[in-house]
C-alpha cells in the first residue's frame, strides 16, 4: 500500500527551506503533494497559477512529488487525496505553539491523519517567504541563495514590472 503524505502551503514563492522539507519527505512516503492554498483573504505577490507554476518547476527533479491547488481544509483535502499524513516544517520554536493547535485540532477531525513535524537545515531556519520577498523588494541578489533560480528571476522581474508601474 502506498502512503501520501501532504505538505500544505501558500508558497508565496516556494524557497530553498521548502525544498528542503519536501525532498526529506519525499525519502519517507511514497508520495508527497505538495497543497498549494488556494486562500481568497490572504494577498500574494505571484497568483496560483504563478505559484503553480513556480512549485512544478522547481520540484521536477523529485519523480514521486506533485503540486496540486487545495482549498478548504488541509485535513479534508488530505483525506480526499488518501494521506495518512500532513507534514509541517517547523524553523523555530515559536512555530511550535500554532502548528500544534493545528495537528491536534486535525487530529480531533480525522483520527487516521497523522501530523508529522520536520526541521530545515540548520541554514534555513530563519527563511521565510516573507523575507524573500522583502529581499526582492530591493533587488537583493542574495536571493538566488535561498530560491530555486526559476523562483529568483521570477521574482526580480515582478519586482521590476512593480517598480516601473509603481506611482
Amino acid at each position: 500500500m502506498e502512503r501520501t503524505a501532504v505538505y500544505p502551503g501558500t508558497f508565496d514563492p516556494i524557497t530553498n527551506g521548502h525544498l528542503d522539507i519536501i525532498e526529506r519527505a519525499a525519502q519517507i512516503f511514497d508520495w508527497v503533494i505538495v497543497a498549494l492554498a488556494v486562500n481568497s483573504a490572504k494577498k500574494t505577490l505571484f497568483t496560483e497559477q504563478e505559484r503553480f507554476a513556480l512549485a512544478t518547476q522547481s520540484l521536477g527533479q523529485f519523480a514521486n512529488v506533485r503540486v496540486m491547488l487545495c482549498s478548504g481544509l488541509i485535513v479534508e483535502f488530505a483525506r480526499q487525496q488518501g494521506a495518512v499524513a500532513i507534514v509541517r516544517g517547523l524553523r523555530a520554536v515559536s512555530d511550535f505553539e500554532y502548528e500544534l493547535q493545528m495537528a491536534l485540532m486535525n487530529k480531533k477531525m480525522i483520527p487516521e491523519i497523522n501530523t508529522m513535524f520536520l526541521m530545515p537545515h540548520e541554514r534555513y531556519t530563519y527563511l521565510n517567504s516573507s523575507i524573500i520577498r522583502e529581499l526582492a523588494r530591493y533587488g537583493s541578489p542574495t536571493i538566488r541563495d535561498f530560491v530555486p533560480a526559476i523562483v529568483a528571476d521570477a521574482l526580480m522581474k515582478k519586482e521590476e514590472f512593480r517598480a516601473r508601474n509603481a506611482g
